[in-house]
């Protein structure tokens, strides 16, 4: 069967029942909000597990540097030991060779910014702890990073597009144009889209890659970024309605990843930002409401004509203001990560997430 066409319906008559649905498949709504039965798997909490991580970070070979916050010498540990507990069911525990045999000959691409590396680098390694024995390859072509597991045909790549819409060298500058995407005929390779895009959309000064915005024919020095986002999400969904065969080529968005730069967002008044943070809010609910951006994201979602799958993660994440590497990045304290997570961490339960959307091929 294809990575699409999978709705599903199921009546739940007993505990049973729902245990059954959990392992058969889940409903997706019009915007692609995954739930399992009458159980929203992404209003939820987090709780102690002993079992968890579910790897061994120093085990894997894939990992950026300023990912692994063991290695980097963080000294709290119980960060690693949480595990996400969705309201009326369970989660599924993920199965990585499981996933292997069900994606068996078939391209997984990631586009996004650096959080679709967390992600991605993530999944290799979950996928990696599965099947241990089993060779792997992995090497980067421009900003496509690959890797794959010949004995499953399986490839998973990484395409690092931050905004999903062009930046274009022109005689003015560096344009950031809202309502063009070039690199589309790229992304029809994978069997299995998962789009990701927010952070860079706020970036200024130095960070900020683009010097004018244009759409259409009109060019911007600026403009409000939540609506500059929205606009090029449109054209986004434009392009994978006219592009996309779902019978082909199944296609998620990873959903908004949240921040933790401000302890006012979740009424902190001794902490300035994540750091020193080592456990998860209590609850399912984050103080600060929910993001702006995700509240796009579901907007434009719901005005698609072809089927695409919501990984929900925003809340969820909001709520793990432990799992930054904060000061056990890359560059210390002088550069305070609040917006990465710790591998092995959050991005986890991103992919278990994804294998669940995947038990009812």
């Amino acid at each position: 069967m294809g990575l699409c066409g999978f709705h599903a319906s199921c009546s739940l008559l007993s505990l049973v029942l729902i245990i059954v649905f959990l392992l058969c498949g889940e409903h997706v709504h019009s915007i692609g909000r995954l739930q399992t039965g009458g159980c929203n798997l992404f209003e939820g909490s987090w709780i102690y597990d002993a079992t968890y991580p579910l790897y061994d970070s120093s085990q894997c070979p894939f990992f950026e540097k300023q990912f692994d916050c063991v290695r980097n010498s963080r000294p709290d540990k119980q960060y690693l030991k949480y595990k996400w507990k969705p309201t009326a069911c369970e989660l599924p525990r993920f199965n990585g060779q499981d996933f292997l045999e069900r994606l068996k000959g078939k391209t997984i691409m990631f586009v996004g910014d650096s959080l679709s590396l967390n992600q991605w680098q993530s999944l290799t390694c979950m996928l990696h702890t599965a099947v241990p024995h089993s060779d792997y390859t992995i090497y980067r072509t421009g900003a496509i990073s690959t890797v794959t597991f010949p004995e499953y045909a399986v490839k998973l790549m990484l395409f690092r597009n931050a905004f999903l819409v062009d930046i274009v060298t022109e005689k003015i500058g560096q344009v950031l144009k809202l309502d063009s995407i070039e690199s589309g005929e790229i992304w029809l390779r994978a069997d299995m889209l998962i789009f990701n895009t927010w952070h860079w959309w706020l970036h200024t000064g130095r960070k900020q890659p683009w010097q004018f915005l244009q759409e259409g024919n009109k060019v911007y020095k600026d403009m409000d970024r939540l609506v500059a986002y929205e606009k090029a999400l449109i054209t986004w969904s434009k392009w994978v309605d006219s592009n996309i065969d779902p019978t082909k080529t199944r296609v998620l968005f990873q959903g908004v990843s949240p921040d933790h730069n401000s302890s006012a967002d979740w009424d902190d008044p001794e902490a300035q930002n994540c750091y020193a943070q080592e456990v998860p809010l209590k609850g399912s609910t984050y103080p600060a409401g929910p993001h702006p951006a995700e509240t796009v994201v579901k907007k434009v979602l719901s005005t698609m004509s072809k089927p695409v799958s919501l990984l929900d993660v925003t809340t969820l994440s909001q709520l793990r203001v432990d799992g930054h590497p904060s000061a056990y990045g890359i560059g210390g304290h002088a550069i305070m990560d609040c917006s990465h997570w710790c591998l092995a961490g959050v991005p986890d339960t991103w992919n278990q997430l994804l294998y669940t959307t995947l038990l009812k091929i």
